[in-house]
């Protein structure tokens, strides 16, 4: 349990940031209507599942259309 303490100041933020990045990843798919590659579903299902900072990642540059 010590260990996890010593953690803390390094977990807690990349916790935050991990959340708020798929946070805004499901917002931007929600709102958008195209993408460059494949479709709503496809790109909800990929973010959920790579949940971790892939899936974010890959949406934004495999799948946001271009503004």
């Amino acid at each position: 349990m010590n260990n996890v303490t010593e953690f803390l100041p390094f977990l807690v933020p990349l916790v935050i940031s991990e959340l708020a990045l798929l946070a805004y990843t499901l917002y931007h798919i929600l709102t958008h209507k195209s993408y460059k590659r494949g479709n709503r579903t496809l790109w909800l299902i990929v973010v959920i599942v790579g949940m971790q900072f892939i899936g974010p990642i890959l949406y934004f540059l495999l799948g946001k259309e271009d503004s």
